[in-house]
């Protein structure tokens, strides 16, 4: 009798044997250690698993594959090791990289009879989406968030792709004037310090548009910011600079704000600090372990914010001035799993927060509304990763007849907590599963204008051509200076979509994406009728308004 002696009684010897194929597992966070955990418990010998992330003290209350020693360490490489605890025979080979790296190529993915999603973020998905869409192998789609699940599947030509529904993002807006001059609410300085002060610092520099129908008094304002602003950032690297942020952000900003006396007359007044007199207050100050759980979960006092301040606007300072060293147009953005960036907004946020008179937060609480995350359950990963595995179980199978999409709501009036519907067909307005899927065998001396001259001829493609690479335009009828130049040097990436317009029949325009493979012989593979590319429709323009954002993540 063997250990999944009662699998096959249950599922058949056919199916069973089934799992011995190759999947790969994209993500080894909350949902990522569940399927992981279920899939080695439920006879599956072969998984690999990428995650580009390391351990936080903020995992372990739901990532049970990771236990305090393991925190810093990789997330793939840690989660292998506790799985093949539970079943050493399985083999289980992880990668500590982002999936977006070259060598996870095409003929990477199609090593795999499946993938499973288990990510957090609409990039990376979308990315996955579109390299099981090349490969031609189904993929199973999830998130959670909170109490609310989803587990989706998604097959090239069969069922609709994670494209082919539009993603309803609802992003958080908060007016210019609430966050630079009166905030009101603990977000408001957060976003305050994230979005303004550490872009202006270390971000892609962005003055503020001067227009000449501005009044007069506007323009100098905005003049004597834009000349402030640029004095700040000519400091950054230097020991002068914590000294100089605070002058200008909790000094002469809020004087200047005071100076408008209007403004306060039916709001409490802010108070201005004076970096010597907080200097001299925080000299007794005892600042926690950065490690310790103190120092996340404790709201720090006034006196440690702005020792958090200093210490982390000079540790900021030295990686940006090593970057740009590097390369002069770099820049830094922020990253709430960057402890220094993290430590930054917090204390800069408390700080400013205290010149209002609003509540203080903790570091753990700032990270959460910075990173706008959704307080994980770990009930709900759990549910999720088994019907993960349930439908994986049906894919390797070949019982695609039988998959569902199952979604798990809590609450509510609904009967049931789960509830599932057959898959949706795809979407012919769908600009990423219309798209046809070639592949490209070429040499490294293969020019742009071969793809012209072999590749457009090949696949029929009449009218008006246009070739892109990633973003990156490489050729239309109007641009031709990258005729003569080789393909390898010009592409973002692996692969180019190649589009036409013909002019009399809108049933001939195609899109092609192509990835490329250099040091090889000439072939062009991928299969015929190329399907008709959807019509732009055209979406009524919205009024745009100077605002700070906060992005919201998605299932």
């Amino acid at each position: 009798m063997t250990r999944f002696s009662d699998s096959v009684d249950l599922l058949s010897k056919e199916t069973v044997l089934s799992l011995k194929q190759k999947i790969l597992l994209v993500g080894a966070g909350g949902i990522g250690c569940e399927v992981l955990k279920n899939l080695v418990l439920s006879g599956f010998e072969n998984i690999e698993i990428i995650d580009l992330d390391t351990i936080d003290l903020s995992n372990l209350n739901r990532q049970f594959l990771f236990q305090k020693q393991h925190i810093k360490q990789p997330k793939a490489i840690v989660a292998r090791e506790s799985a093949l605890k539970f079943n050493p025979k399985v083999n289980i080979k992880a990668h500590h990289n982002s999936i977006f790296e070259p060598q996870f190529d095409l003929d990477w993915f199609k090593g795999f009879q499946l993938v499973l999603n288990a990510l957090d973020n609409i990039a990376a998905r979308r990315h996955v989406n579109q390299m099981c869409l090349a490969a031609d192998i189904p993929l199973i789609e999830s998130g959670t968030a909170g109490y609310l699940g989803q587990v989706t599947i998604h097959k090239r030509g069969e069922f609709s792709c994670y494209d082919c529904t539009p993603k309803p993002v609802e992003k958080k807006t908060y007016p210019v004037c609430t966050i630079r001059s009166t905030p009101s609410e603990p977000i408001h300085t957060i976003v305050w310090a994230k979005s303004y002060l550490f872009a202006n610092l270390f971000g892609k520099s962005e003055d503020d548009d001067i227009h000449e129908d501005d009044d007069r008094e506007e323009i100098e304002r905005l003049k004597e910011e834009q000349k402030d602003l640029k004095k700040l950032r000519d400091a950054v690297g230097t020991p002068e600079l914590p000294q100089l942020v605070f002058d200008k952000i909790f000094t002469k900003d809020i004087k200047r704000l005071l100076s408008m006396e209007e403004m306060w007359k039916q709001r409490q007044k802010p108070t201005a600090l004076e970096y010597k007199d907080i200097l001299e207050a925080s000299k007794s100050t005892v600042l926690e372990d950065e490690k310790s759980l103190t120092f996340d979960q404790h709201t720090w006092s006034l006196e440690q914010s702005f020792l958090v301040f200093q210490s982390s606007l000079l540790k900021l300072g030295d990686q940006f001035v090593e970057r740009i060293q590097r390369d002069p147009e770099d820049f830094m953005s922020f990253d709430k799993d960057d402890e220094d960036a993290l430590n930054f907004v917090t204390s800069a946020s408390n700080i400013r927060a205290h010149v209002f008179s609003i509540g203080l937060q903790s570091r753990f609480q700032v990270k959460q509304m910075a990173g706008n995350i959704i307080p994980a359950i770990a009930t709900t990963n759990a549910i999720v990763a088994g019907m993960i595995v349930m439908l994986a179980i049906k894919v390797l199978g070949n019982h695609m007849d039988k998959c569902q999409c199952t979604f798990l709501s809590y609450g509510g009036g609904r009967a049931h907590l789960l509830q599932s519907d057959p898959p949706s067909k795809p979407n012919p307005q769908c600009s990423v599963c219309t798209n046809a899927y070639y592949t490209l065998d070429a040499s490294n001396t293969f020019m742009l204008q071969d793809i012209l001259d072999k590749v457009v001829k090949e696949l029929d493609l009449e009218g008006e051509i246009t070739i892109q690479s990633g973003s990156k335009l490489l050729y239309d009828v109007e641009f031709e200076d990258n005729l003569k130049k080789l393909l390898k040097d010009l592409m973002d990436g692996q692969t180019i979509t190649i589009t036409n317009d013909h002019d009399d029949d809108p049933e001939q325009n195609h899109s092609v994406v192509i990835t490329v493979r250099f040091g090889k012989k000439y072939h062009l593979s991928g299969s015929k009728p190329l399907p008709v590319r959807p019509k732009m429709i055209a979406e009524p323009e919205q009024k745009k308004l100077k605002i700070t954002e906060i992005d919201d993540d998605i299932l």
